[in-house]
């Protein structure tokens, strides 16, 4: 009897220990089946580093840049450099106007505006000459000639146009705005378009110092800041 107890005894020891590894050899195998279904995370070396609170929450506030992106952008806004004109420094500068004699009752009173406003911002009489020309076509011309000629910072072309009942006023319109524009481009001298183009005689009046303001001193501002620009900032 104390034989076969003893045989017993050993029997269930050695069972109870390849119980006890199986056991701890599954479930090692069950955690390491697990571990591999776990998707892994794979971390670039450009990757964002976010810094963690001490609560440890991210906190996308603290995202740091990486080095591409530290580097300035050519478009930055304190490296970009604004220039203007100046209406405070018209001293020195010399004009030219070039005033259409067609509907003179609208073409003198803005060219009165104009010289209104240049003697207000200190532009002396000698440095400012007139030139009559008979209609708004013919603005363009001469103040390309003036333009090329270096004599003046600025020209300023004044003019009226009011339609009537043919297509007369469009090709007139037309043109002196084009030739005004090719004034300046061929000379390299701002040209100032102070033509009107008008509806009626009503609306013209309106504009040459009626209830409407004066057009002629306006394009005499212009021509004040355009010749500035071009003297302090776009000189050859």
């Amino acid at each position: 009897m104390a034989a076969t107890a003893t045989a017993s005894s050993t029997f269930l020891h050695l069972l109870h220990d390849d119980t006890s590894s199986l056991l701890s050899s599954r479930g090692t195998r069950l955690r390491s089946s697990s571990l591999a279904l776990l998707p892994t995370r794979r971390t670039s070396p450009t990757s964002h580093l976010i810094q963690f609170s001490p609560k440890c929450l991210a906190n996308p506030l603290f995202v740091t840049a990486t080095a591409a992106e530290k580097k300035k952008s050519p478009f930055q806004t304190e490296a970009v450099r604004q220039v203007t004109g100046f209406l405070t420094k018209a001293e020195g500068f010399r004009f030219a106007i070039v005033v259409a004699r067609f509907n003179e009752i609208v073409t003198r009173p803005l060219m009165d505006g104009a010289l209104d406003t240049f003697k207000k911002y200190s532009v002396r009489e000698e440095d400012i000459d007139v030139i009559w020309v008979p209609g708004s076509f013919e603005i363009g011309l001469v103040a390309e000639k003036l333009g090329k000629s270096g004599k003046y910072h600025a020209i300023l072309c004044i003019g009226a146009v009011v339609r009537g009942d043919t297509t007369h006023y469009d090709a007139v319109a037309n043109s002196a705005a084009s030739g005004v524009l090719s004034a300046g481009l061929n000379s390299g001298v701002p040209c100032i378009f102070g033509v009107l183009t008008c509806e009626d005689m009503d609306q013209a009046l309106n504009r040459a110092g009626g209830k409407a303001g004066n057009k002629g001193s306006e394009a005499a501002l212009t021509a004040i800041e355009m010749a500035s620009l071009f003297e302090h900032h776009l000189k050859d």
